[in-house]
């Protein structure tokens, strides 16, 4: 009875949910690509380290909370890309760890246009909250600790195209479809994720510039999820902009605003509103991210960086 319990829950409070989002989604993923492409790794020329903050659905109990934190850069043959990605996840009762090394190679096909390929490796962690068990006021179940405490490994690949002005990408951040109740009744199965993006910016007048971006995610068994961006920039210091996803049910309207503070530190922000169903329960997503990149390398930059 108590497996049936714990079981009835981990429905209720999000198993679905996180079995359509595996990996977790961001507003500002044109400043966080190496997380979903592993091609990406070195692209800008410097030592490379975003941090993100996600809070979705703020005020709803048990909503997603993401955080990530990765490093990326150039190794002296400039063809090589090496990258860190760690990223924790909750939704509900359900805590997702990543920890993926990415590589890339890139090979110049253009004056101004550069093609690069890349893989990514490494484990993800999956346990159930002990909140779970203190919530229903029961004791832990050695059952569910085997079944459902344990790493996977994984493995993806991602192919970009870009220059100074625009890219494209295409990726599959994790290829292997693990049983995360491996040996059990219950199905809660990670599922394969293909993206593509891309994005190109230009020039409205001397000071101001015009980004579009988009991000597009097919994952089986969950709806087509599509987010479309615009930016502008201003004085190459300012961006603001919009955005709108399109999700199933969970559709969201955002706003972003970047900063560049200097050469090196830069800070963004986002907010979304949900006009799905869970509207009422939620005052809005909040996303903070911060970059800071280490301009010490000895080779030509590429300056500024648009993505």
């Amino acid at each position: 009875m108590k497996r049936i319990i714990i079981f009835l829950v981990m429905v209720v409070l999000g198993l679905e949910y996180s079995n359509a989002q595996q990996l977790p989604q961001f507003t500002q993923y044109m400043y966080n690509t190496i997380a979903i492409n592993p091609a990406y790794a070195g692209s800008r020329d410097a030592l490379s380290i975003v941090g993100l903050n996600r809070n979705q659905w703020a005020g709803f109990d048990g909503g997603p909370q993401t955080q990530t934190l990765s490093i990326h850069s150039p190794l002296r043959n400039e063809k090589i890309g090496l990258g860190l990605s760690l990223i924790n996840d909750k939704t509900g009762y359900e805590n997702f760890t990543y920890v993926y090394a990415d590589f890339s190679y890139t090979l110049k096909i253009a004056e101004e246009l550069n093609l690069s390929f890349g893989l990514k490796g490494g484990m993800t962690h999956y346990k159930l909250s002990d909140e779970l068990y203190t919530d229903l006021k029961v004791g832990q179940d050695p059952y569910f600790n085997e079944k459902l405490n344990r790493w996977n490994e994984n493995f993806g690949a991602g192919i970009l195209i870009h220059s100074n002005r625009w890219y494209a990408g295409l990726s599959v951040p994790k290829m292997i479809n693990h049983d995360l109740n491996n040996d059990t009744d219950y199905a809660a199965l990670e599922r394969v994720h293909y993206y593509a993006i891309g994005g190109y910016v230009f020039d409205l007048n001397e000071n101001l510039k015009l980004k579009p971006s988009f991000m597009f995610k097919y994952t089986k068994g969950a709806p087509v999820s599509v987010d479309l961006t615009a930016n502008l920039l201003f004085y190459e210091k300012f961006w603001l902009g919009g955005s709108y996803r399109f999700n199933g049910d969970q559709n969201a309207l955002g706003a972003l605003v970047d900063f560049q503070v200097s050469d090196q530190f830069r800070v963004g922000y986002t907010y979304e509103i949900p006009t799905g169903e869970i509207r009422p329960y939620t005052s809005g997503s909040h996303e903070i991210l911060l970059m800071y990149e280490f301009r010490f390398l000895k080779r030509k930059q590429k300056s500024p960086r648009y993505f």
